[in-house]
């Protein structure tokens, strides 16, 4: 194992899937929080289907209540102004302010054939990312019941499950619990691990 701070370590790759969600921002903020240090590179990854309606709204989508805490001001500041903000930006500005000597980089990229999944697998393969994380939103059952397809069929299997189960890196999935309620997080080999805020 190579000693911290010897020069021979290379900095990992920390990869965030970014969408305009609540998910999406509660897995940034756990990213922040417990996933990089410093000397690390996060890269934002927003995967867009041209063909969603919701393209159209989700480029400019101001989010007043970022749950980050260290944007908290700057969030307040832009409720008085009149434009709106793209939240790949206003994601990349949270990073700067909660690690400010970390090298952010923001990766736009159309979906690839019809899965999304697919799309982040091979982009995480390409760019040598170490650690994955997303945002999960689980239903109550699916939570509970874990169910998986046989054969690796994505249908009827949730996003962050499928890139869970077949991430080369290591793969988070992150459920934020209320402002101060701690993270729900799963991995391969830990499955609805609470980690308190």
């Amino acid at each position: 194992m190579v000693a911290m701070g010897d020069g021979n370590e290379r900095p990992r790759r920390v990869m965030v899937v970014a969408d305009p969600t609540r998910e999406s921002a509660g897995a940034l903020q756990y990213a922040l929080s417990h996933a990089v240090l410093e000397e690390d590179e996060l890269i934002l990854l927003h995967v867009e289907n041209p063909g969603s309606w919701r393209n159209t709204f989700s480029t400019f989508l101001k989010w007043p209540n970022l749950p980050v805490s260290s944007i908290s001001a700057f969030t307040a500041g832009m409720e008085g102004g009149s434009g709106e903000v793209d939240f790949l930006d206003e994601m990349r500005y949270a990073c700067k302010l909660a690690q400010p000597k970390m090298r952010v980089r923001v990766e736009r990229l159309p979906i690839e054939g019809k899965e999304k999944a697919s799309t982040i697998l091979s982009q995480a393969k390409a760019l040598g990312v170490d650690i994955l994380v997303v945002g999960q939103r689980r239903s109550f059952s699916s939570a509970i019941l874990g169910y998986k397809r046989p054969g690796g069929s994505m249908r009827g299997i949730d996003t962050t499950e499928y890139l869970i189960e077949n991430s080369k890196c290591t793969c988070v999935g992150v459920q934020k619990k209320g402002q101060n309620g701690g993270y729900l997080l799963s991995s391969k080999t830990q499955k609805n691990f609470w980690l308190l805020a």
